[in-house]
């Protein structure tokens, strides 16, 4: 987790660290978020996939297809707890937690 803002670079960042510890080809899918479709994300793709990386986008205005907004609802409609919203640190401790503990405490039936 990062607590600074997340913009194209720091994801580039991540994907390049990503693909450099990749053992097997792997796919990731992003949603259509302005990080992820900007000019400087784009060009980095090729590299990527020359990595074993593939990119597969979900159709614009897909929500439902897209699990992590299933757990962010979840997590700030039935997760957290009132106290969470107290203070940064209260916050960033109560997600770090549901992050840490999602599978075992807390889980989602996706079906």
């Amino acid at each position: 987790m990062i607590t600074t803002k997340v913009d194209t670079q720091v994801v580039i960042d991540f994907f390049n660290d990503f693909a450099n510890q990749i053992k097997k080809n792997t796919v990731v899918i992003l949603d259509n978020a302005s990080i992820h479709t900007s000019k400087l994300f784009k060009a980095e793709i090729p590299k990527w996939k020359s990595l074993g990386l593939e990119l597969i986008f979900l159709p614009p205005y897909s929500p439902e297809l897209n699990k992590i907004e299933i757990l962010w609802k979840h997590m700030k409609y039935h997760y957290h707890k009132l106290e969470a919203y107290t203070s940064f640190d209260n916050l960033y401790k109560h997600v770090k937690n549901l992050l840490d503990t999602y599978g075992s405490i807390y889980d989602i039936n996706f079906r």
